[in-house]
């Protein structure tokens, strides 16, 4: 069941508000899964019955059937999810808080972008051709769908994960990891149904492009607004709050907690899906249309769904050992489950190989290192971002002279810290190069994500993790179990880290993916950077990611700028908040939030669809190469250095809160609250969302190509 506008929704006089214990209880995510289910079965009739179809493209049944097994297993996620205890009566009326807040954002956004995806629509239509803009409003609609339901679920296990931790570490973790996991399989299921689909009815990568536009359009604006809201709404909570008022981070009298634990689920939960489907199919498209163009058959479009499709049954195996006790580290469980499902997907790539590509092994190694590339960028993120390694160790340590040089540390980190997950990309690209060409460069992308599903379950955990804590303190619930869940969060914060170094390898990887299809299609052998043409569009690209992140970093800016003053107001005017016995106006800084969220996020997303095609039509096709190369290039590592900068200031923060130099209420720990308010929008929006603006950009120029 999804909150609507009311916090309670009556159906016949009963109130079916939440879930009691051991009840059933319906829920929309579900009913969207099951609609995706009975769609994709009547395509399945539709098919068998195009004999032609059939008689050249039943290996595409397997990637189907793993797509609808990763929709059919989030459908029993859910449901388990929404059977388990919800808490006691004030959690739940907090849960309620966070949910409805969350459904207003995505309604808000939703109605926003459906007038875009419109016009977009139109646009492909008129100028391209119908196909190609059926398929762009099927990856729109599926990109929502996901996102929707991620988020929804997520918003649900927030309050179950608190009351498990009430009884278990473990109980704890299986809630919040599996409200994660649903955001995964959703994510893939839908990602990867849609696209065998879709090729089964059209037969052409070409048209199937759309697909990815679709998926990479709603990703945008989806991160882009994620990101403005909840770092307007946390800036706004720790400036007042914790640095002003000297009140906990998640106390209920704060005006903006409200506004804070939704903007969590928008951003780090619906975002970060939206972000890897469209990574997710822009790589798998990638490949699909470099097959048709490098091997003139079916085994090259083939190979890529059918990865895709061992791995989601890695994923859905790896799930399995996410287990763990009160005193060993969720840490190790969560990566048990990552390395298993890595190594059920490269066992089955390796026959998968094989059989598709038997003059070919050498496509394998692309793959692998696809996916050991993958993991070393999740590890050096660790690293960077870790509280167990000294650069995070050495940024607090800065913080006890002062938030100016916790700064500096910060962003030398962040800096220093692009350099090894660059080699990494580097040395994929290389032997992918060397092992197939510009194909097993697409397919080396298809290795890093192939796992998605799991990749995201890890990701996803944390923001549940973290909001469980919040819940869990508003409630005042007994101190061990904010234990609990503070020791879930803690590795939450890792993974998120993790996550999205993930993020921004496969998107270097598929955007590289990307480009070289778009070559293919409009004919260009080689880029010459001595052609003023190509040298504008270089430097032009260079630029884009350093406008972008301006606009995003000022948007959020602003955003903050007057949440701060309203949670002041309420300190000021609504007397008996600080003793508690007022109550905040938590409605107002949703609004606030939601408000700049949607209002500041059409200016980035329409650069990043428009550059491209006036480059294209103006320039022409090897400029926009040109441009296309400086984005990726200077994308990529401000990306890192955003996002890791941002996550060492995080973890800094709290290294000093566990108790070291000082201290909660030190002047290392305010130090630190400053670095890591600054790092907050750098870790949170503008990085995450540089992935996204270089995969649209390309995939952009791939699908009107033909007009170039």
């Amino acid at each position: 069941m999804v909150m609507t506008e009311e916090p309670k929704v009556q159906d016949g006089g009963k109130d079916t508000s939440c879930c009691k214990p051991g009840e059933r209880c319906g829920f929309a995510g579900a009913e969207y899964i099951g609609v995706g289910i009975i769609l994709v079965a009547l395509a399945i009739v539709v098919s068998v019955f195009n004999f032609n179809v059939l008689a050249t493209q039943n290996l595409v049944y397997s990637s189907l059937a793993a797509g609808v097994l990763s929709l059919v297993f989030a459908t029993f996620l859910i449901e388990k999810i929404v059977k388990s205890e919800p808490g006691n009566e004030r959690m739940t009326e907090i849960s309620e808080y966070i949910q409805t807040g969350a459904m207003a954002f995505l309604r808000r956004e939703y109605s926003v972008l459906s007038i875009f995806v419109l016009a977009v629509f139109g646009l492909i239509a008129y100028f391209i051709n119908m196909q190609t803009a059926i398929c762009f409003l099927s990856g729109s609609v599926c990109s929502a769908i996901a996102g929707f339901v991620g988020m929804s679920i997520s918003t649900k296990a927030n309050v179950k994960t608190a009351q498990a931790a009430s009884k278990s570490l473990n109980g704890a973790l299986r809630i919040a990891f599996s409200g994660g996991t649903v955001m995964g399989m959703v994510v893939v299921g839908l990602g990867l149904t849609g696209l065998s689909v879709l090729y089964m009815i059209f037969q052409d990568p070409g048209i199937v492009n759309g697909f990815a536009l679709g998926g990479s359009s709603i990703a945008l604006f989806a991160r882009v607004g994620g990101g403005i809201y909840t770092k307007a709404a946390d800036v706004g909570a720790d400036l007042v709050g914790k640095v002003e008022s000297g009140i906990p981070e998640d106390d209920p009298r704060n005006p903006a907690v409200i506004a804070d634990n939704v903007g969590d689920n928008v951003g780090d939960v619906a975002g970060m899906g939206a972000d890897l489907f469209e990574s997710y199919v822009g790589s798998i498209i990638a490949a699909m249309t470099l097959g048709f163009v490098t091997f003139q058959d079916g085994n090259g479009v083939l190979l890529p769904l059918v990865i895709a499709a061992i791995g989601i049954v890695s994923s859905i195996i790896g799930t399995a050992f996410v287990r763990t006790d009160e005193k060993a580290d969720p840490m190790k469980a969560l990566n048990w489950g990552t390395f298993a499902s890595g190594a059920i997907m490269i066992g089955g790539s390796y026959f998968a190989v094989q059989y598709f590509m038997p003059g070919n092994f050498n496509l394998f190694w692309a793959l692998f290192f696809g996916l050991v590339a993958g993991i070393s960028i999740g590890l050096l993120t660790q690293y960077y971002t870790s509280a167990e390694y000294n650069p995070v160790k050495h940024i607090a340590r800065t913080s006890i002279t002062g938030a100016a040089t916790n700064i500096i540390a910060g962003l030398g980190v962040g800096m220093i810290s692009t350099f090894f997950p660059i080699i990494a990309i580097c040395i994929a690209v290389v032997i992918a190069f060397w092992a197939g060409g510009t194909y097993g460069v697409a397919l080396s992308a298809i290795g890093m994500l192939a796992t998605a599903g799991m990749i995201i379950a890890v990701d996803a955990y944390g923001p549940i993790a973290d909001k469980a804590g919040g819940i869990a303190e508003m409630s005042h619930l007994p101190p061990e179990v904010r234990e609990k869940t503070d020791k879930l969060d803690s590795v939450g914060n890792t993974t998120a880290a993790i996550g999205k170094g993930f993020a921004i390898g496969s998107a270097a990887l598929t955007a590289l993916a990307l480009l070289t299809a778009y070559s293919k299609v409009v004919g260009l052998d080689s880029v010459n950077i001595l052609n003023p043409n190509v040298a504008v569009g270089l430097l032009f690209g260079a630029s884009l990611p350093f406008v972008f992140c301006a606009l995003t970093m000022g948007a959020v800016g602003k955003a903050a700028s007057e949440m701060v003053e309203e949670v002041r107001r309420q300190f000021r005017e609504i007397a008996g908040i600080m003793e508690g016995n007022a109550k905040p106006d938590y409605a107002r800084c949703v609004d606030i939030s939601t408000g700049s969220a949607i209002k500041e996020m059409l200016v980035p997303g329409l650069i990043a669809v428009a550059s491209p095609v006036a480059f294209g039509i103006f320039l022409g096709p090897e400029a926009l190469g040109g441009m296309l190369f400086g984005a990726i290039a200077a994308g990529v590592c401000l990306a890192i250095m955003l996002a890791n900068s941002g996550g060492a200031w995080d973890n800094a923060k709290k290294y000093i809160e566990a108790g070291n130099l000082g201290g909660k209420g030190s002047p290392a720990h305010a130090a630190a609250v400053t670095g890591d308010t600054v790092g907050d929008p750098c870790k949170d929006t503008s990085g995450p969302s540089l992935n996204i603006l270089l995969k649209l950009m390309a995939i952009v120029s791939l699908v009107f190509a033909p007009i170039f």
